[in-house]
């Protein structure tokens, strides 16, 4: 039997409350449009549907209300925007980040370079089960990446220089939001158990006495958000995005070959054998670290 694989069929048209009608959700990276294709978006949503168009939490846009016999010719349109329709089944949808580096002052990491990079290579891929990505250039996590079933943050650790005596300002003990500085007998004293390496504190060193030891990846898996939303657990951080996509490679082949459908992937982490992986992608990543699951803090493992 031939499978049906009309435009009705791609995961990001969405049938309606009304069958008559759907939503066409489109593609972006990292949310990112030109104004020339946001204007097209607009006219299109015009022209076809209802005059609207819809901001959704995965940073992309949907055009509602497309009466089905509209598909194709929407579809030939929007891929002429260079915003083709988008994904929303089980497969792997819409790749989403901060600004990082680029605009934001606290990012660690380029994450719409990467972003992109991501969509490029698995953007759409049919999977057993929806796999979200989300990246977050520092531990801020604007982009609630440990709830996504695979997430990236940006980290550095931070170390304090030998050679030159702290002035004990306590300008960094007051930016930290971890509490994980003091000034102890007139120097600042790090307390690794508590720091989440967002780097904060060395942007905050007048002084430029806080350096950054290394710059990393935090990479998560099976976190979800919805009805039970749960933490993901840490996976091993990596120092380049070359490896970050290597990693990720291999944790969606790893999820392609061995989970169920109808089941989401954090609640079979245990069946399909994490630990196992985990053991299996550190010996492949000779420069990955490993780190432990703390629950909900990120920064954990230093």
């Amino acid at each position: 039997m031939q499978r049906d694989t009309g435009i009705h069929m791609k995961g990001g048209v969405i049938t309606e409350r009304d069958a008559d009608y759907c939503t066409v959700r489109l593609r972006a990276p990292a949310g990112i449009f030109i104004t020339d294709q946001i204007r097209a978006i607009a006219a299109l949503a015009k022209r076809y549907g209802n005059c609207e168009v819809h901001s959704t939490t995965r940073q992309t846009l949907e055009i509602p209300h497309i009466k089905r016999d509209f598909l194709k010719k929407l579809g030939k349109a929007l891929e002429k925007n260079g915003t083709p329709i988008g994904s929303e089944k089980d497969e792997i949808v819409n790749i989403i980040a901060c600004p990082g580096t680029e605009r934001c002052k606290f990012a660690n990491i380029d994450t719409i370079s990467l972003a992109k990079k991501i969509d490029t290579k698995l953007f759409g891929k049919e999977m057993p089960v929806k796999m979200r990505i989300a990246l977050s250039g520092c531990p801020n996590a604007c982009t609630s990446p440990m709830l996504n079933e695979i997430g990236v943050i940006g980290r550095v650790k931070p170390v304090r220089t030998k050679e030159r005596l702290c002035t004990g300002c306590g300008n960094c003990v007051y930016y930290c939001k971890e509490n994980a500085i003091k000034i102890t007998n007139g120097i600042s004293v790090l307390d690794e158990s508590k720091c989440v390496q967002c780097g904060v504190c060395v942007q905050s060193c007048h002084f430029d006495l806080v350096k950054v030891e290394d710059h990393h990846y935090l990479i998560t898996v099976g976190g979800r958000r919805g009805r039970h939303p749960k933490i993901g657990r840490n996976l091993l951080t990596v120092e380049s995005e070359d490896q970050v996509l290597f990693v990720i490679e291999k944790i969606v082949d790893w999820v392609y070959r061995r989970a169920w459908s109808g089941r989401l992937l954090s609640e079979q982490l245990d069946d399909i054998h994490f630990d196992k992986f985990r053991e299996d992608i550190l010996k492949k990543v000779p420069e990955a670290k490993p780190v432990t699951d703390e629950g909900s803090k990120v920064g954990a493992g230093i």
